[in-house]
Order: structure tokens, then sequence, then C-alpha cells
């Protein structure tokens, strides 16, 4: 067991171990490899209910932290995996810049304390509403460095897009939930932040009227930036230069002249997204919390099949993402969700069985044999995502 005297990175009362550098992470590893003993890897603690790992021990890369190297000019940034997310977006917003896929942060919902941490972000995809315009996590993402279940060091990726070549093991880790490997550094894209942002509101619809408005503005040109639906009104987000945001809010209320709408300003547009990206309206309930991944156009037959068994819904990504709230069992939720996605954030004292979605057969083969390669003796969030 890795002890220190003088920064303990070892809390032998909690069985709480946090690695200071890369090597002390490699070698914990390796000696936990050795005598197949599982362990919790988390960051901050603030990103998922690990409720169904089977380990006595939790590795945490919160003291893997700081800045390796932020490069503005080339919009890019690496910073090792324990380092908070508001140290970084403060760092970025004095040079104009954030990440434009929009972290969600998880611990109002979750009712937890404690930094979401950078690789926290990454192991779990997060990605707020403006995935519906920039993409998710994993498409700004240029490197990892990170250590495999055997305690073995990786480097792959580089700093720019264009030297992303061969098998992209960034993209394997991204989502992965530490059980590939336990992420140590991070290079991620960043993008100019916007001067400016206006929301359309459309209000007293139903989820079929949401998801339709939602389609039509998307195919339009005008750079919709957000699209959410919560209690029966929608939201589209228009972000950019002040002329430029003004121009496309006017062409959107040009095509939708024939329902009625009203313009929500910057400052309380701010407010709105970051309630609408983190959850607010869910925060208040300790009941279960889904989040459903499904096609935006069979978002209301979904939405239909959730309020049959109860509960709350809302909507983000363009009807793409559906949260629930409600206290229906798993497998009626799963069966609701069809050919979606359906994955269980927040548990409740009844809550039973995985939070991950069952796999196909192909799917889950691939996915055993990528854990025997990475994680051979199984040691990484065991039972994390099993089904």
């Amino acid at each position: 067991m890795l002890m220190r005297t003088n920064d303990s990175i070892t809390d032998l009362a909690a069985a709480v171990i946090s690695p200071t550098n890369e090597a002390e992470v490699a070698g914990f590893i390796a000696e936990s490899y050795a005598r197949a003993t599982p362990m919790r890897v988390v960051g901050g603690g603030t990103r998922l209910q690990c409720g169904t790992v089977a380990a006595n021990q939790t590795l945490t890369s919160r003291c893997l932290s700081g800045i390796v190297t932020y490069e503005p000019g080339a919009l890019t940034l690496i910073a090792r995996a324990g380092t908070p997310i508001h140290e970084i977006e403060a760092t970025l917003a004095s040079e104009g810049q954030t990440f434009a896929f929009e972290p969600m942060d998880h611990r109002a919902v979750l009712g937890v304390s404690g930094a979401p941490t950078l690789g926290g972000m990454v192991a779990g995809n997060v990605s707020g509403p403006r995935r519906v315009h920039a993409g998710a996590c994993r498409d700004h993402l240029l490197g990892v460095r990170f250590v495999d279940g055997r305690g073995r060091i990786i480097k792959n990726g580089g700093r720019v897009m264009k030297n992303v070549t061969g098998l992209d093991l960034g993209k394997l880790l991204c989502g992965s939930h530490g059980t590939l490997g336990v992420l140590t550094e991070v290079a991620l894209k960043t993008l100019p932040a916007a001067e400016t942002q206006q929301t359309i509101a459309f209000r007293r619809i139903s989820v079929a009227d949401a998801t339709e408005i939602f389609a039509r503005a998307l195919a339009t040109p005008y750079e919709v930036s957000g699209a959410a639906f919560h209690s029966g009104t929608a939201w589209l987000r228009i972000e950019g230069f002040s002329a430029q945001v003004d121009y496309r809010r006017e062409r959107l209320s040009t095509l939708f002249r024939n329902r009625e709408f009203e313009i929500v300003g910057e400052a309380d547009s701010q407010n709105l997204w970051r309630g609408l990206r983190d959850l607010h309206h869910f925060a208040a309930s300790s009941e279960p919390l889904w989040r459903i991944l499904v096609k935006p156009s069979e978002a209301p037959a979904v939405v239909a099949a959730l309020h049959a068994l109860g509960g709350e819904v809302s909507l983000d990504w363009a009807g793409g993402l559906i949260w629930f709230q409600g206290s229906a069992s798993g497998s009626a939720i799963r069966g609701a969700a069809g050919r979606g996605q359906a994955m269980l954030v927040r548990r409740s004292a009844l809550s039973a069985g995985g939070s991950f979605p069952p796999e196909e057969p192909a799917i889950a083969q691939l996915s055993g044999a990528l854990r025997r390669t990475f994680d051979p003796a199984g040691i990484l969030n065991p039972g994390l995502m099993d089904k």
C-alpha cells in the first residue's frame, strides 16, 4: 500500500487513495493488479452514484491537479485529471474562451458537494445543452494520458486534431466511467465564448409541438445552440456576436410567426440555460432520476409511455435527451424507453439493479473484450457498468 507521512496520499481510515502524480497512480494500480484487489475510481465524486461498485477502497484523482499548458492562440488546454472544472473555466474566461460542449454540473441534482474535475468530466463524456450545436465532450478531446488496469502508463493523441492518428483511445476512455483506465492528463480543444445570447420561449405547448419546433429550427442555418423543453415550455437559444444574434432571432421569429412566443434577454437567458443544464427543476426531489437517449423524432411516444408510469420529464438536445424523474421500476422505464437507452443517474433507497442500460449481444461481446484488454483482473470500478 502506498503511503506518505508528509502529504498522506493514502487515508487508511477512509480507504481513500489520493496519488499526487502519475507514477504513484501506476504503482498503486500495479500493486492492486498483482493482488487482484478491486477499487472504486472517482474524480471529485460528483458525477455518478456508484453504489454497485464492489470495492472497499477508492482511488481518486483529486490530488492530480493543475493546468499543464494553455495556449489561447492555439485553442488548446492540457491539464491534469484532478483539476477542478471551475478553475479551468475561470482560466478560459480570462481569455474569452470556454468549453463549447457546456459540461453539466451534477451536484445540485445529486445532492453532493465537492469539486467536479476535468477527469470526471471526460470519463463521463459530460455534455450540456450546446451539444446540439457544438458536439459532445469526446468531440473536443485531443489526447489523454492514463494508467490501465495493469498499472501501465499510456499516452494517446496529441495537442491538435490532426495529430490524432491510429486508434483513438481517448474516444474509448471518454464515457467509460473509469472502467478501462484512470485518466491522469487530458488535452482538450477550447473555443471563443459567445459575446451574447437570446432565447425564444414557446409557452403552453405539448412535447409533440416542442419536437416539431426543434426539428424546424435545427434544419435552418441559424445556429441554434440550445433546444430544451420542460413543463409546457420549449426554448431555443441563439448565441454569437450581437448583430448576428439579432439577425438570427428575427429570421427564426419569422419562421415561427404562426406561433406565440416571447424573447428572453441575455441575463435571464444565461440563468435559464444554467438551470436547464444542471436540472435545477429536479434538484429538490430524492426520487430516482433517469437519463434516456432517444431519436428526437421518437421523443413524443417515449414521453407518453413515461407519463403513463407517473413522474415528470424534461427534454434537452432537441428531444434526443429525456430526463425522467419517478419511482417506477427500472424494467418499466426501460420498456417505456423502447429503443432508447435509459441510465439511472440518481438512486433512491429502493432503487435496484445496475445504472447502465443493457447492451446488444455483439456490443456486449466487444465491451467485454475491451475490458479484458485494458483491465484483465477486473479491478477498475467492478460492477459499475454491469447490467
